[in-house]
C-alpha cells in the first residue's frame, strides 16, 4: 500500500455537477477515503446525505456556500475553513465567485459502506441513481468522441 500520494496520483471523476479527484480509495483503508472536490463557478453536488459516513471538508481555495441540515441552513465557507458533516445529515456545497476546491475525508461508521466496497462502485451507483453516463464521468466518453473526430 502506498501511504503517501501526490496530487498527480489522483483519479478524476467528472460528474455533471462537480469533479472528484480520488486520493485514497475506501478499499485501501478500514474506515476512510479521501478526495479533492473541484467546483466550477456555481456548481454544487446534489443535496444528499450519507447514513453510514461522517465527512470532513477542508476548503483549500475559492469560496462557497454550505447548505446543511433538514432546514437547509446556509453558511459561507472560504479557504482555511473546516466543515464537519455528521452521518445522516443533508448537505450540499456550492461554489460562489469562481472555482472552489476542498479536501473531503469520508469516515465510515459501519460495514454498510462495504456494499460499495470501492469508490468506483460508489461512483457507478451515483450515476445509476441520477441518470448520469458513467463512461462520461470517468472520461471514456470524451476519449471516444475525440478519437472519432480524428
Amino acid at each position: 500500500m502506498k501511504h503517501v500520494r501526490s496530487e498527480a496520483d489522483t483519479r478524476r471523476y467528472r460528474f455533471p455537477t462537480h469533479t472528484n479527484d480520488l486520493i485514497f480509495d475506501r478499499a485501501e483503508a478500514q474506515a476512510s477515503e479521501s478526495f479533492f472536490v473541484v467546483l466550477e463557478e456555481g456548481e454544487a453536488p446534489p443535496r444528499h446525505k450519507h447514513d453510514d459516513t461522517e465527512q470532513i471538508f477542508y476548503v483549500i481555495e475559492g469560496r462557497g456556500v454550505l447548505t446543511i441540515g433538514d432546514g437547509g441552513r446556509s453558511k459561507a465557507v472560504r479557504p482555511g475553513d473546516v466543515v464537519l458533516v455528521p452521518a445522516g445529515t443533508w448537505h450540499s456545497i456550492r461554489s460562489r465567485g469562481g472555482p472552489m476546491r476542498y479536501l473531503a475525508v469520508d469516515c465510515f461508521l459501519s460495514e454498510k459502506a462495504r456494499l460499495e466496497p470501492t469508490w468506483d462502485e460508489h461512483a457507478r451507483a451515483m450515476c445509476r441513481e441520477r441518470g448520469w453516463d458513467y463512461g462520461e464521468v470517468i472520461g471514456k466518453g470524451r476519449q471516444r468522441k475525440a478519437r472519432k473526430g480524428k
